[in-house]
């Protein structure tokens, strides 16, 4: 596997900021006809998944990034391009991230596999079907790089995919506290301020906290996210969670987009090439933001090259697609 050529920014979309910042407020949902399912877990929860899929086609599972869903902005337009590309998909809404509180205290984290392996299995199970291959968009492209990194060699993918991934999150925290990156962390601990409170309003909390004073990523894992899913403290969750330790351990083809200027973790938290499995390429552009990778000649004329990227490398895993 060799890498793809090299990503060239939009002119007009120059800084890491406005690549990261300009698909998620402009880019055009694609409207897809969707199946929806939901699937019943052991534990007595359940999760929430969207099917795109027109024929027996090779299918993808997509893992969404922190509080995303299929209305994120690279959800529909990803399924319609592997539409084209000769894929069907399906999308995995996280727990307590299809617009319904899930049951359960508990909800969803970055090092969350279970619930990855429990819905490939269900399709097996249930529809028949192998999961060709899955893409991971930053918090999931953790999970699923972690999971991958688990299993080896017993994983049931025949490939793989993650896009922008947090690789140590202690990084992604502290960098996310700083400068002009607060932003996004202003946003999205308002999001997961507002889906604790939604769900606790009905559910009672096992937590005596006041989420409204958790005011950086640091504190909001301590708090929560730790307590909630078995971790001693912020600091044994990151440790545990984080991918780049199970890099080295991944034994299918998995294809890596990666950019040097992506606001939320700093340059030297992606992984050196000792640290990946011969089975990994590592796509490290120089510009690209978050899952941005924004290119064209115009906001009118765009192209997506994470898109393009992550099709050529699937038909290249599966020849007659």
């Amino acid at each position: 596997m060799k890498p793809c050529p090299e990503f060239k920014p939009a002119w007009w979309l120059p800084t890491p900021h406005l690549q990261t910042i300009w698909p998620a407020l402009f880019r055009k949902k694609m409207p897809l006809s969707l199946t929806r399912e939901r699937v019943e877990l052991d534990d007595g929860d359940f999760i929430d998944l969207a099917w795109h899929d027109k024929g027996y086609k090779p299918l993808v599972l997509i893992l969404h990034g922190l509080e995303g869903s299929i209305a994120s902005h690279y959800s529909t337009p990803l399924m319609s391009a592997l539409d084209k590309a000769g894929f069907a998909s399906v999308f995995m809404h996280f727990r307590n991230c299809s617009h319904e509180p899930n049951r359960l205290p508990r909800s969803y984290h970055s090092g969350d596999t279970g619930d990855i392996e429990a819905i490939v299995r269900h399709i097996k199970e249930h529809h028949n079907r192998s999961v060709f291959a899955a893409i991971g968009f930053s918090l999931g492209g953790n999970a699923l790089l972690k999971w991958l990194g688990e299993t080896g060699n017993s994983n049931p993918l025949t490939c793989a995919s993650a896009i922008s991934v947090p690789f140590i999150l202690s990084d992604s925290a502290e960098k996310l506290d700083f400068g002009f990156s607060r932003l996004y962390q202003y946003h999205l601990l308002r999001q997961l301020r507002k889906s604790y409170k939604n769900k606790f309003s009905s559910l009672p909390s096992p937590l005596a906290v006041k989420v409204e004073k958790l005011r950086t990523f640091r504190e909001f894992d301590n708090e929560i996210t730790a307590p909630l899913h078995g971790f001693l403290d912020v600091d044994h969750y990151y440790g545990e969670s984080s991918c780049r330790q199970y890099l080295k351990n991944i034994s299918i083809p998995t294809c890596l987009i990666h950019s040097q200027d992506d606001p939320f973790m700093f340059p030297e938290s992606a992984p050196g090439k000792a640290e990946l499995s011969d089975q990994i390429v590592f796509n490290l552009a120089a510009n690209g933001g978050h899952v941005g990778f924004v290119s064209g000649s115009s906001p009118f004329n765009t192209r997506y090259w994470s898109e393009e990227v992550v099709c050529e490398f699937l038909q290249s895993q599966y020849p007659s697609s």
